[in-house]
């Protein structure tokens, strides 16, 4: 691993401790009080991925969340009400061009999926998984297999969402057009009293490649 990949791997999960401390700091008034414990896990998510990768956002303007055009879904599964999902993974039912077709995964070069959620042991834990829509086969061929079914009536729905493995040891996110095992780029544990690193796969952002797990 290189030195600057050294570096940014240090401050992510310590990122990932600020964040677990924030989170915990207030979950007791939270449910105390009868509410959902306040997390940003959009925010979080984004910040996350740019400390790790080095690729900054955009500097609070519309568009994609990274400044390369990637885009950036998180979901939280700690002391969650509803059943936390990837939601709106691509394009659909927006006035920008690219919205309702393949044109949005040809223009953006990765798609960054990150999970908090609770190991069966217990410990918490966090994911990230990353696509090349651009060149990801398998990938391709659910959205197009989607957006297909869109156009065609079959389903009305804009909200394209996959659903992560909470709080099961693989890398198999699904969806109704396909069951695909996701490159892992990132994997950290909460270890004790702070993070440790599991997994850092810096070729998964290069070279990955989703595989069909039906």
């Amino acid at each position: 691993m290189k030195n600057d990949d050294k570096k940014r791997v240090r401050e992510t999960v310590k990122l990932l401790d600020k964040h677990y401390d924030a989170f915990y700091s207030i979950a007791d008034v939270a449910k105390k009080t009868g509410h959902p414990v306040p997390t940003d896990t959009r925010g979080w998510s984004q910040i996350l991925v740019s400390v790790l990768t080095g690729i900054d956002g955009i500097q609070r303007k519309k568009g994609a969340d990274l400044e390369d055009g990637s885009d950036v879904k998180g979901a939280n599964s700690w002391e969650a009400i509803d059943t936390p999902r990837f939601n709106g993974v691509v394009k659909a039912g927006t006035q920008a061009g690219h919205s309702g077709n393949m044109a949005f995964l040809d223009a953006t070069p990765n798609l960054f999926f990150v999970l908090w959620d609770v190991r069966a042991e217990g410990q918490h834990r966090c994911r990230i998984w990353v696509v090349r829509p651009q060149v990801d086969p398998e990938f391709r061929q659910m959205c197009s297999d989607w957006y297909s079914a869109r156009a065609k009536g079959e389903i009305r729905s804009n909200n394209f969402q996959l659903h992560p493995p909470r709080g099961e040891d693989h890398d198999i996110i699904r969806n109704s057009f396909g069951n695909l095992s996701y490159p892992l780029l990132f994997s950290a544990v909460h270890a004790g009293r702070r993070y440790s690193l599991r997994v850092h796969d810096r070729s998964a952002a290069t070279e990955g490649l989703c595989k069909r797990a039906d």
